[in-house]
């Protein structure tokens, strides 16, 4: 698939990834490149290493630099002796060519839907922060990754299901207590780009005793993302389309107050949980409160009350309903990498 930080580099920037790529296929001890500036060459490894997850076996480096010299010796740090590497390498290729097998002949939204999927259904966030967690080994292999490492598997399967995927890089932002930078991911589905976040997703997944797939950061546009990300801190395409949002493709994106009411209605009489998008002007604490009334009232005419959950910034409200003997519960959800302070 097309690397695309590579091809957003300068010439000399172009040479050394493709020399520290070549060399890092092959285990090489050192290798020669054309000399950069050490911020320059952290940024074109660390790109380099965006644009192929797939090589997770490497994830330092030092360089010899010598005066006067138009190279310097780049020196990869290995995540495993190379025994190991080659273990794992064989490992992971048979782990991603069994995953994709039974996704191939899907559209490419669906293939986005699978991978996805995949991912809420079956990786932990691991707070721990072990060195696999940062890298495909750890989603893949171990079902455990953060942010970075969820990132790259997506890409890596989308990758191998040939649909346009690349990992978006946010930085962090002390004020409000993140940390760290946030990785996600933009897609391309016939021919338009979208954001996914499957990590925020799967930290709403966890938060209900009966968990389900949640999808309010699935095909997002530039507008919705940023509400709760931080401002991207290296290339990326404009995401500017908004009608493959997933709730919108499922008709769960409401405009207007009385569709919510018959669908909480619906939801009451059934016995199901609902999740639904507001898209009918700003989600307001004063339109909130009006959706509540609604939703209060369906739950009413079927002898049930509401518990309510609400993850403000992308106006997206989970709510199912119980015996009217427990209480009313409404809470605000916040979708996260977990790595807040």
């Amino acid at each position: 698939m097309e690397p695309y930080y590579y091809n957003h580099m300068t010439k000399p920037q172009q040479a050394a990834y493709h020399s520290i790529l070549a060399g890092v296929k092959n285990l090489a001890d050192e290798i020669q490149i054309p000399a950069l500036a050490g911020e320059e060459l952290y940024n074109v490894f660390f790109q380099m290493r965006l644009d192929h997850p797939e090589i997770f076996w490497v994830i330092s480096f030092k360089y010899r630099y010598y005066k006067d010299s138009p190279n310097l010796i780049f020196i990869p740090e290995y995540l495993f002796d190379k025994n190991k590497i080659r273990e794992h390498q064989k490992a992971m290729e048979a782990r991603v060519e069994k995953l994709v097998r039974p996704a191939m002949k899907l559209s490419q939204w669906e293939k986005e839907k699978y991978v996805h999927d995949f991912i809420c259904e079956n990786v932990r966030y691991d707070k721990l922060k072990k060195p696999y967690s940062h890298e495909i080994i750890g989603p893949l292999g171990q079902g455990v990754g953060v942010c970075e490492g969820i990132a790259k598997a997506v890409k890596v399967l989308l990758d191998a299901l040939g649909v346009w995927c690349m990992i978006a890089i946010c930085g962090n932002n002390p004020e409000k207590g993140i940390k760290y930078r946030h990785t996600w991911n933009i897609v391309k589905t016939e021919g338009t780009y979208y954001h996914l976040d499957a990590t925020f997703d799967n930290s709403l997944g966890t938060d209900h005793h009966n968990s389900e797939i949640r999808y309010d950061y699935f095909n997002l546009d530039d507008q919705q993302i940023f509400r709760d990300h931080e401002p991207l801190i290296a290339p990326a395409p404009s995401c500017t389309d908004h009608d493959h949002f997933y709730y919108k493709e499922k008709k769960l994106s409401f405009t207007k107050k009385e569709d919510v009411y018959k669908r909480s209605l619906q939801a009451a009489k059934k016995g199901k949980v609902l999740i639904f998008h507001w898209r009918g002007g700003y989600l307001t604490r004063e339109v909130l409160d009006e959706l509540l009334e609604l939703i209060r009232k369906a739950g009413a005419e079927r002898n049930k009350t509401a518990r309510v959950s609400i993850n403000w910034p992308q106006a997206v409200i989970r709510l199912e309903y119980t015996d009217t003997q427990l209480p009313e519960k409404i809470s605000l959800e916040e979708a996260n990498e977990g790595e807040r302070q």
